[in-house]
């Protein structure tokens, strides 16, 4: 086509200027440029063979004059005088371009000389480095060629080193700079460095320098358009195979396998970038340097970058074999990883353990290659989206070290600093295995143990102690999920005994606890805390830290959490102080005493005495001393003690009490002279009274039983000696204005604590008339009555006033809540006196006016600055409305304390009494609106006492003000539904909710009158539910709360009858069906939890955190064991029992109608199981007048397609009816008549019970009728067409005749033969078929073979051991631990039917229906023999650059091979088809697709069945009415036209020999290539076809003839001969 242009235009004009000065006039089109560039490139062809010599100068003016301002106006966006091409202007310019580019070129070579290159060259390199360099690139790759190597040597340089420069970009870029960085490399890649590399070998060299240069600073090396540039430079900067050039020839090339950075830079791409396209030019790089190794054979080696070990790469001739066997599966799996498929990729990993044979010489025990290579495998699987393949890679890694002793590398080091515990952060890989228990623990974790374990043995001492610090800094270097913190502290725990950490180590531990404070799961904090504390004792050495460092570390562990008396822990601890006491760094307190031998001893003994010291004095108003020190001086002192006590072998207490009363001796001094000694510094006295209140915490033991402990006698004894003074301290500083300030608060509330706990400690060894606390309380509530009556009367109330007013009532409020829950002391009569008028006449609500500022920063001033301290808090409105807040709670909880005391005079309405003398109590409607009032002003942390006074008001307006109480209930619901799921607030509050509104009085009330509060409380019910499937554990607060309270009211009724439960049936039913599908991320904590759980006193975070039992077996739990304690033989239990089957019945029926699709473990089949487990609880409370009425429901349950947990189940209840009562067999015989249609599962259910005809039958004394039906019946089935039905009924007939022949039945003689045929052909069925194994599963299944209904009737088998072996989830089994754990509800003493007692429970799962199991463990581990390998589609060769300039971009960017195929599918209508022709033209490397619109690409369906394919195939659009100019086009561009379609005169495939440009031609869906487009073609190719189907999807036909062209390229590359009898057109 352009030889016709050419020579169409010379033809015209003999004279190439007058052309070559038309061409240049005019609009700047690309189809002009494009002319101008054939016509020079034309011109240059006749300069060559001698002619043409006056064109120089013409070339020259056109090359200055023309082609340079118009690449350089290029660079504004548009070439000059090009209009605006719209959407096309970016394809338009770029085409310009590279035509002007070709252009300039001819230009240069017609001129004669280098210096109109070298001078074009200059100027393009000034301009490279402008914001759009695509047009000084398109220049510099035109004249490139054209410059010298010698001459222009520098020059060349300088642009090489600047190109390299422009591709790698800068160091930080913003989004927009970085995508026209990777723009600018991939342009420079593609055309100006090929350019380059044909200019010798200084530029080359030049551009190697620069890629292989050192980076700037570390995070700045730009991999991708590193490899990008390497890709296209492949074929320059390998050695050529068979070239003969020596390894160190001076003027060859740079070899880049000698080279540890173009190394780095590879592994870098194939473990560590994010696009699938730079890590496969990695690959085509490595699989590159592989070849072309192998095929030049000489010995190769690139120097290691440390300086030793082993090399980056290496060949040695004479392992060839072994080299390319392990470059081979190197290669393989990293391309396999590309998939993200894990049925994909498993099979190739046992190839990853065979790359560590090759790697590792077992003679030298050093490694071959080095371990980086294995490490981008790893870290490639670490990174991946899909996290089942990250978890097989980081299993894989652990696992190394138990089959495989590898050397030590620095590299593994650093991998698991670094990547390694990025992938352990992951929560979801520590979930457990299919088929693993529930609680069985993480088999993740358990190798990262061993792993640890192994790794840290293998280590040099060295090292060892670098890489556990570097390891646990690592750990507080990230905020981690409780689940992976847990498993890597119990990992470190597990390491043996050594000396590797110091103090730098210690605080690291210290570090990562702090990090686990972040975690909400509390249980799980509280064993990584055990564990990190187990890792302190084993790792460091004692020798580097002093007990001051060791008692930081082990104050900064929660005392709630892990660390407690009495815990095995605890236990463990003392013996380590124990044995290393003497051995420890001796601190400044130790040096001072010298007593070496007693250094705990000495160190605990100063340290109280330190503690004790009056620290400086900064004025009254000074803040409360932090907590810490008395923590951890409590804490040591403690375990000081106890150590003493393992030293004596308990065979001298007495010097351990000694050792006690030594160590509190300043404490004991200083307490005695607090009530004697006013002028004793305030931070003194504070410190004491801390260090008091920590010791009597600490002290209590945890898991030990009910033992005596003498250290907590000897702490008591010394206590109670100083109660005298203690008490009168506090008596005096709450009650003589000593409290004025702020910061005061926190000291009064720290009184009222030590206050509580001395009246706990007395009312533990038995009050005493004489006792000090006797003398106070009165006083003290006295005093604090007269303060709030004086200051009432105040106008404007200074801030000391008011401060001392919120001390008296909390004063008062500590007193009231003493006296009401230990009542021994007797202080007051229940006559009405001052105090309860008092309280019951308070201000309700009433807020404390704010100071005035002047007041209290006069007041506050002398106090240092403390950032954001609890003053300047307290400055703000916000500040003073917590402490109103707490002074409004202290009011309720007097009023509390009042209302219970006085619930008797409470009256139901308030018109009763007409001067009440206890106003609060005997006015009950304005008390429950001031608790209104105050819900709406406290805080949710401060709303207890306000619940506890509305659940004693409530049920005594609830008739009389049922607006109000209904009021009450919406105020009190929407406090607790805004509340986050905190522990501290959210569960108590939700538990005093739970006591006021389902408080069985109100209950009770609510449903006698069936008013609106009835029906508000079901709505409340109903929310609290719906709760609980967000927040685990609400529903167990109400049903556990209601079942007691249901259970304590039927004790104290004649009968236990039920009172209240009967109308709220609903939550019973809602318990007994409740239980959510978790999350998979809900699942896993509940399974690491349940772990925990199981290691029980072995983790001392079981013993010290109470078990909340907040899981939603226990909402089940509770209801079942409810009714299990329900007596039959009560008319109201047995009402409220029948009523509730029934309603599970109706819910059965609901949830089998409902449109939610039933499978297996969904919701419904787990609600439906749990109704027919519940039910069979109940059977034994069934008469036979309540089944009259249901037993049609349970047998119409049978014809419902259910799943087989459920059919089990209602095959069991139905059994255990016809057995109690037989008289419903004639209704059951109904079930099995063959006269009507019955689906395949319900005869199948019924066929099964008859299994069982046995234990139904039991209580039958004749049994002839009943097996004579019970054949009769089965032998109808038995001739079914469907094969199960049949088996079925062969079980059940089997199981009958046995019986009948057992008890010698003559009657049935007759059907003798009948019958014995029967079973004797089935049991002799010849083969290995699917019906005799299915007969021999079927005898083997639990249901006919152990399961006895009788027998096994308990809770074990109906919630454990069916649903396990009836294959649910794990989810749904109890175990009966639970139930036994359970001790909430009690259990009547009668109840023996716990466990089974057959061997029911040692079966496994399995069902004689289901599939065979996949292969063993042992299977899985195998190597396969043969697995999927993906293609690197990449050939040897690189494209010729000057191909196709149009189809040639996205192509030339990929950097890949492509062919010189061109598919035309213009005539293609669906979009769908174009989408796979697209794939398949990408896949073999077709060079461009032809499509009738571009805006195909944009169709869902195109890009469904591309998969992105479009990016990287050249795309063409070519109009249906252009096809016959492009074709004709092509043609004379030498490409021979194929269409594919059935003629007269086509050539069948087989015999049909491609050429090399051929372009094929696809017709139309429907109607093929049109006859008028058939006579341009120059030759039609036909599949053969051996169907009847005329034709094949066109989308098929074009890939198997793409298919056929690539086979025969390949073969024609390789040297193999043409098949013969083929056709060959050129």
């Amino acid at each position: 086509m352009e030889w016709v242009l050419t020579e169409a235009l010379l033809s015209q004009s003999r004279d190439p200027r007058v052309l070559l000065g038309a061409l240049c006039r005019g609009e700047a089109s690309a189809e002009r440029v494009e002319t101008l560039r054939f016509l020079l490139q034309r011109l240059e062809d006749e300069a060559a063979r001698g002619g043409g010599g006056a064109l120089a100068e013409a070339a020259r003016e056109v090359a200055v004059g023309y082609l340079v301002p118009l690449l350089r106006d290029a660079r504004g966006g548009r070439p000059a005088g090009c209009p605006d091409a719209g959407s096309q202007q970016p394809r338009h310019r770029s085409r310009v371009l590279r035509a002007a580019g070709a252009a300039l070129r001819s230009c240069a070579r017609l001129a004669g000389g280098p210096a109109l290159a070298a001078a074009l060259a200059e100027e393009a390199l000034r301009d490279l480095r402008a914001p759009d360099p695509e047009a000084a690139v398109e220049v510099l790759a035109a004249v490139g060629p054209c410059l010298r190597p010698r001459e222009d040597g520098p020059l060349l340089e300088r642009v090489a080193r600047a190109s390299v420069a422009l591709a790698l970009g800068g160091d930080e870029e913003e989004e927009e700079e970085a995508g026209l960085a990777e723009e600018a490399a991939a342009l420079v890649a593609c055309r100006l460095l090929p350019a380059l590399a044909q200019c010798g070998g200084a530029a080359l060299r030049a551009v190697w320098a620069g890629l292989a240069a050192p980076v700037p600073s570390p995070g700045t090396d730009r991999v991708g358009p590193k490899l990008l540039m390497l890709s296209a430079l492949a074929e320059k900067l390998l050695p050529e195979p068979g070239a003969g050039r020596t390894p160190c020839a001076p003027d060859e090339g740079p070899d880049a396998r000698r080279c540890w950075r173009f190394w780095r830079t590879v592994q870098a791409g194939l473990g560590q970038a994010e696009d699938a396209l730079t890590r496969k030019r990695a690959r085509y790089l490595l699989q590159r340097a592989v070849e072309v190794s192998a095929e030049l054979g000489a010995d190769c080696t690139c120097s290691p970058q440390e300086g030793n070990g082993p090399s980056l790469f290496w060949w040695s001739d004479k392992k060839k074999d072994e080299l390319l066997k392990f470059w081979e599966n190197y290669i393989l799996i990293m391309e396999t990883l590309e998939g993200n498929q894990i049925h994909v990729i498993k099979p190739v990993l046992p190839k990853l353990n065979n790359l560590f044979e090759y790697a590792v010489s077992e003679e030298n025990e050093c490694w071959l290659f080095h371990p980086s290579w294995h490490l981008c495998i790893y870290k490639r699987m670490f990174e991946s989206e899909n996290k089942i393949l990250t978890k097989e890679g980081v299993i894989h890694f652990l696992e190394l070290y138990e089959t495989k002793l590898l050397p030590f590398s620095a590299e593994f080091l650093e991998f698991i600093i670094g990547p390694l515990m990025d992938a352990l952060s992951e929560s979801s890989l520590y979930g457990r295995s299919p088929g693993q228990l529930i609680g069985s623990g993480s088999p993740l974790g358990l190798k990262l143990q061993k792993f640890l374990v192994n790794y840290i043995s293998l280590l040099p001492e060295e090292i060892k102690n670098g890489f556990l610090l570097q390891f646990i800094q690592r750990m507080n270097s990230r905020h981690w999920c409780a689940i992976p913190i847990l498993f890597l502290s119990k990992a470190l725990a597990s390491i043996p005994r050594c000396k590797a950490l110091g103090i730098e180590g210690l605080l690291a531990l210290r570090d990562v606890i702090q990090c686990t404070m972040i975690t909400h799961q509390i249980l799980l904090r509280g064993a990584a805390q055990c564990y990190l504390l187990q890792t302190a004792m084993n790792l460091v050495d004692v020798e580097k830290v002093s007990l001051a460092d060791v008692s930081t570390f082990i104050a900064s562990l929660r005392q709630e959490e892990s660390l407690c008396r009495g815990t095995s822990l605890w236990t463990e601890l003392c013996d380590w102080l124990r044995v290393n006491e003497s051995h420890f760094r001796p601190s400044a307190v130790c040096s001072s005493t010298g007593l070496h031998e007693t250094s705990l001893n000495a160190y605990v003994k100063n340290l109280v005495q330190e503690y004790i010291k009056s620290p400086a004095w900064d004025g009254e108003n000074c803040f409360l001393p932090d907590w810490f020190e008395a923590r951890l001086t409590a804490t040591m002192v403690l375990l000081a003690v106890d150590v003493e006590g393992m030293k004596t072998q308990y065979s001298e207490k007495q010097r351990t009490q000694n050792g006690l009363r030594l160590f509190l001796a300043p404490l004991v001094d200083a307490l005695m002279k607090l009530g004697t000694n006013a002028y004793m510094p305030l931070p003194k006295t504070d410190r004491c009274l801390q260090l008091l209140w920590k010791l009597l915490q600490t002290c209590v033991l945890k898991g030990s039983g009910a033992h005596h402990d003498e250290v907590l006698t000897v702490l008591q004894n010394s206590v109670m000696a100083a109660t005298e003074s203690i008490s009168e301290f506090i008596l005096r500083r709450l009650t003589m204005n000593e409290l004025s300030s702020v910061p005061d608060l926190e000291r009064c509330r720290l009184y009222l604590m030590v206050l509580t706990e001395l009246l706990d400690l007395h009312s533990k060894v038995g009050w005493k008339g004489g006792s000090p606390l006797w003398r106070i309380i009165s006083p003290l509530k006295n005093a604090s009555i007269q303060h709030l009556q004086e200051m009432d009367g105040r106008q404007e109330p200074a801030l000391g006033t008011q401060i001392q007013r919120v001390v008296s009532m909390a004063a008062l409020a500590m007193v009231c809540e003493a006296v009401d829950q230990k009542p021994e002391p007797q202080l007051e009569s229940l006559d009405v006196g001052p105090t309860e008028r008092f309280l019951s006449c308070l201000q309700l609500n009433q807020t404390l006016q704010k100071p005035h500022t002047e007041e209290q920063s006069r007041c506050v001033h002398p106090s240092p600055p403390r950032p954001r301290d609890f003053f300047e808090e307290s400055s703000s409105s916000q500040g003073w409305g917590r402490i109103v807040a707490q002074y409004i709670h202290d009011q309720w909880v007097c009023l509390s304390c009042l209302l219970k005391k006085y619930h008797a005079l409470i009256p139901t309405t308030e018109s009763e009494i007409a001067e009440p003398s206890l106003p609060a109590v005997q006015m009950p409607g304005r008390t429950l609106q001031s608790a209104l009032e105050a819900l709406t002003i406290l805080p949710s942390d401060q709303v207890l006492p306000v619940f506890q006074c509305m659940k004693i008001l409530v049920p005594k307006l609830l008739t009389s003000s049922e607006s109000l109480c209904i009021e009450s209930f919406d105020m009190a619901w929407k406090i607790i539904s805004s509340l986050s799921n905190t522990q501290l607030t959210f569960w108590p509050n939700l538990k005093a909710f739970v006591q006021f509104v389902f408080d069985n009085k109100i209950l009770t009330i609510a449903a006698k009158t069936k008013g609106q509060a009835y029906f508000k409380i079901k709505e409340i019910m109903y929310k609290i539910i719906e709760m609980s499937a967000l927040k685990t554990g609400v529903f167990n607060t109400l049903i556990n709360y209601c079942c007691q309270s249901w259970i304590v009211s039927a004790s104290h009724v004649f009968q236990g009858s039920l009172s209240s439960a009967k109308h709220y049936s609903e939550m019973i039913l809602e318990a007994c069906i409740f239980g959510t599908v978790f999350r998979r991320d809900q699942r896993l904590i509940q399974d690491v939890q349940t772990f925990v759980e199981n290691l029980g006193h072995d983790c001392a975070a079981n013993v010290v955190i109470e078990n909340t039992k907040r899981e939603d077996h226990y909402v089940r739990i509770c209801a079942v064991k409810f009714l299990c304690l329900l007596d039959g033989s009560d008319m109201s239990h047995k009402l409220f029992l029948e009523d509730l089957a029934v309603k599970l019945l109706d819910k059965d029926e609901l949830v089998s109608k409902s449109r939610a699709r039933c499978y297996v473990n969904s919701l419904q089949h787990r609600v439906k199981n749990r109704i027919w487990q519940t039910l069979l609880v109940l059977f034994p409370r069934f008469d036979q007048n309540f089944l009259n009425g249901t037993i049609e429901k349970i047998f119409q349950a049978g014809f419902i397609n259910n799943q087989a947990s459920i059919k089990y189940f209602i095959e069991w209840i139905i059994i255990l009816i016809l057995h109690k009562y037989p008289q419903f067999l004639s209704k059951f015989w109904d079930c099995l008549s063959s006269g009507e249609e019955k689906i395949k599962t319900s005869i199948c259910t019924f066929l099964s019970v008859l299994t069982h005809l046995d234990v139904i039958t039991q209580n039958i004394p004749e049994k002839k009728l009943v097996l004579k039906q019970a054949l009769i019946t089965v032998l109808q089935w038995c001739f079914n067409h469907n094969f199960s039905i049949r088996l079925y009924a062969l079980m059940a007939l089997k199981k009958i005749w046995n019986m009948c022949k057992a008890l010698r039945v003559e009657e049935f003689d007759a059907l003798a033969p009948v019958i014995e045929s029967s079973l004797s052909q089935v049991e002799s069925m010849h083969g290995a078929g699917n019906a005799k194994k299915n007969w021999q599963r079927i005898q083997e299944h639990f249901f006919f073979s152990t399961f006895h209904p009788l027998k096994d009737y308990c809770l074990e088998t109906i919630f454990y051991i069916l649903p396990r072996l009836a294959g649910l989830v794990e989810d749904e089994w109890i175990t009966v631990d639970k139930f036994t754990g359970f001790t909430d509800i009690p259990l009547d003493v009668g109840f023996q039917w716990y466990h089974s007692q057959t061997q029911l429970r040692e079966l496994k799962p399995g069902d004689w229906s289901q599939q065979d199991m996949g292969p063993s463990s042992g299977e899985a581990e195998a190597e396969f023999s043969d697995v999927q390998k993906k293609i690197i589609p990449w050939k040897n060769n690189v494209p010729d650059s000057d191909l196709e300039l149009v189809f040639q971009d996205r192509a030339a960017k990929l950097g890949k091979s492509i062919s010189r195929l061109i598919v035309v599918a213009s005539l293609i209508d669906k979009a769908t088809n174009l989408g796979g022709l697209c794939r398949t033209c990408e896949v073999f490397g077709a060079s461009a697709l032809a499509v009738g619109n571009l805006q195909c690409v944009s169709d869902k369906q195109f890009q469904h069945l591309s998969v992105s394919a479009e990016q990287w195939l050249p795309l063409v659009e070519v109009r249906p009415p252009q096809l016959i100019d492009y074709l004709q086009q092509k043609k004379a561009e030498g490409y021979t036209i194929i269409g594919v379609e059935q003629t007269a005169k086509s050539f069948n495939l087989t015999q049909y020999c491609f050429p090399e440009k051929s372009l094929l031609l696809l017709g139309n869906e429907r109607e093929g290539i049109p006859a008028h487009l058939i006579q341009q073609l120059d030759v039609c190719v036909e599949i053969p076809q051996q169907g009847i189907v005329r034709s094949l999807n066109v989308h098929v036909s074009g890939a198997l003839l793409i298919w056929e062209y690539t086979r025969q390229q390949l073969l024609r590359h390789a040297g193999v001969a043409a098949p013969r009898k083929s056709v060959c057109l050129t």
